[in-house]
């Protein structure tokens, strides 16, 4: 009975000494530039799926 005794209060003393791991992330943010030969590409295809789909808007 006494080592049940010492037992459980070993348990409760080592589950009260868990540690806490706190991580704080930062949001990152990302700007990114589009440049005039990526622009006229989109421009294109854009154009390519209204002539292909005139009922689209």
């Amino acid at each position: 009975m006494k080592k049940l005794l010492v037992a459980a209060c070993a348990l409760t003393v080592l589950g009260a000494c868990t540690p806490t791991i706190r991580v704080e992330v930062a949001p990152i943010n990302i700007y990114a530039k589009l440049d005039a030969d990526v622009r006229v590409r989109l421009d294109k295809e854009v154009q390519s799926a209204i002539s292909k789909n005139p009922d689209l808007f």
